[in-house]
């Protein structure tokens, strides 16, 4: 019976697992081996490690955390979460079952990206959502914008300060007049027929449309969605918010006693949704430990 079963090892659960082990409590750490940001080559906005690949990032923290005698790892997926707090049963992708006191949910998000021929090859690389995780890398260089004009407005809020020329494609249907005039109006080129495709090129990225072409430096996404990575929201019948994400409050708590969650996956109602970055997962991480550790504390004493 360990202590906390933290499922999923991206940096909430890394971070949840370091914090549970300096405390001496037995925790299990699952490790699926699949990452958000599992294409990206460098993350940024992370001090300390601003620049610094993912992969290299997460080893750091495994060979950290091999240092705790309390904390064991193992390299594989949870397939479902039955039981109650103190007695939790995980099921796991590779036959075998764990039982914990507490559970942590880290599993994150995965990104539903708009259907565009050759998007999801150039996704983490040249194709990017944030900007403040890959915004500074397109400083001075032109840039396209594909999706949705709401949301495409915000990215040039954002990014205009910090590119040269922006130019917003829409996914599927052609931009209303209205829509044409408002982005226009922002400093931005507006297409005004649909991308058809996008791929590497010399130079960036090749932006096609049914009556144009151009290349860019990378292309940022105003569109899509993102959902739960995995099924243990549903599963627990966790409380769940319009963004899509488990309802959680300051230390992680979920609806269910006994489950934390955090990282993309999770929020609380105050937020508009995730704020999704390496350093605040991490964070939120040490703060489902810090709950978890609470409650351990309380249901002891």
């Amino acid at each position: 019976m360990y202590d906390a079963i933290v499922i999923g090892a991206g940096p909430a659960g890394l971070q949840a697992a370091l914090t549970l082990g300096r405390m001496h409590r037995s925790t299990l750490l699952l490790d699926s081996g699949e990452y958000r940001n599992g294409t990206v080559l460098h993350m940024h906005n992370m001090i300390g490690a601003d620049g610094t690949p993912p992969a290299e990032f997460r080893a750091t923290a495994r060979t950290e955390l091999a240092d705790y005698d309390d904390v064991e790892v193992r390299e594989t997926a949870a397939s479902s979460i039955t039981g109650g707090e103190d007695a939790f049963v995980v099921a796991l992708a590779d036959g075998s079952v764990v039982e914990g006191r507490r559970v942590v949910l880290a599993t994150g998000v995965a990104d539903d990206l708009p259907i565009v021929s050759g998007l999801q090859e150039l996704w983490g690389t040249l194709a990017f959502s944030c900007p403040f995780c890959d915004g500074h890398e397109h400083a001075g260089k032109d840039i396209a914008i594909v999706g949705a004009a709401p949301r495409a407005e915000h990215l040039i809020g954002l990014l205009g300060r910090i590119v040269a020329n922006i130019t917003v494609v829409p996914v599927e249907e052609a931009f209303t007049d209205e829509d044409i005039r408002t982005l226009e109006a922002k400093g931005a080129r507006v297409s005004r027929t649909p991308v058809a495709s996008v791929e590497k090129v010399e130079g960036g990225v090749l932006v096609r449309t049914d009556d144009d072409e151009r290349v860019v430096a990378g292309v940022f996404i105003a569109a899509g969605a993102m959902r739960q990575r995995s099924p243990f929201a549903a599963q627990l019948g966790l409380g769940m918010l319009e963004s899509g994400c488990i309802e959680i409050d300051e230390f992680g708590r979920t609806s269910h006693p006994g489950v934390f969650a955090a990282g993309d996956l999770a929020h609380r109602a105050t937020l508009p949704g995730p704020m999704a970055s390496v350093l605040l997962a991490a964070a939120a991480g040490q703060l489902a430990a810090v709950g978890i550790i609470q409650s351990l504390l309380a249901a002891e004493h």
